[in-house]
């Protein structure tokens, strides 16, 4: 199944942007009366039909819609610290999109070593990730703002994690025990290569962020955060 994306549906009427309407039409071939699917990154899958093969801007008739196409039944936010090997970020990001999330929080904490995180490439790989695993929602990437803010500013109403180390220091709980019961808005904190300073761990648990575990394992920045999503989305299916 070939998914394109369109931020211009309305009125029954489907605009293909100029990079989609290349891969539609010269690369795929389509020509007018064929079948397509689209999705407009907010959770709904279109079954058009194209009118004009256009390959700068294909148009395309609405057919039919499916809201929350590829959907999960929780709302989960990933703020996390930039690595070093921007590399490895981008990994996680894809492929914590294929298992399911809603948005990832660039966080620059007192140990990072990255300091400088560009949102706009990270977004055109969430869209491709959002089209290959058949969803129909692409997650939001926020610009960076420091680990202190974003504590400061999180909403009260969501459960509210931080991953840390500081083995004995601060009280930690699996995370899969924390995660039972009804799931709806999660937040979970991943810090950097250095971990959070005591300072942002302390502000955070006081500011009702729960510190949890993810096994006795010491796990780099990308794969806390990918097992972090992981197990959000193995409780929920």
């Amino acid at each position: 199944m070939e998914v394109f994306y369109s931020p211009e549906i309305k009125n029954g009427v489907c605009v293909l942007p100029e990079e989609e309407s290349a891969h539609c039409v010269r690369v795929l071939r389509h020509r007018e009366g064929d079948e397509i699917f689209v999705i407009d990154g907010l959770g709904t899958l279109y079954t058009c039909r194209l009118t004009d093969a256009s390959p700068k801007a294909a148009v395309a008739q609405v057919l039919r819609e499916e809201p929350d196409w590829g959907a999960h039944p929780y709302f989960l936010e990933m703020a996390v610290c930039p690595t070093k090997n921007i590399d490895r970020y981008e990994w996680f990001a894809e492929k914590a999109t294929e298992l399911g999330l809603d948005v990832i929080a660039p966080v620059i904490g007192d140990h990072s070593e990255r300091k400088v995180f560009k949102s706009d490439r990270l977004r055109r790989i969430l869209l491709a990730a959002s089209k290959q695993s058949l969803k129909g929602a692409v997650p939001v990437v926020q610009e960076p703002v420091s680990v202190r803010q974003y504590i400061a500013d999180a909403p009260a109403d969501a459960l509210k994690l931080i991953c840390c180390c500081f083995e004995g220091e601060v009280p930690r709980t699996s995370i899969n025990d924390v995660l039972d019961g009804d799931l709806q808005k999660i937040i979970i904190l991943i810090g950097p290569e250095g971990d959070f300073s005591r300072e942002e761990a302390a502000l955070a648990v006081s500011r009702g962020f729960i510190p949890v575990h993810l096994g006795p394992s010491r796990l780099r920045t990308e794969t806390a955060a990918l097992t972090a999503v992981e197990a959000v989305y193995l409780k929920c299916i």
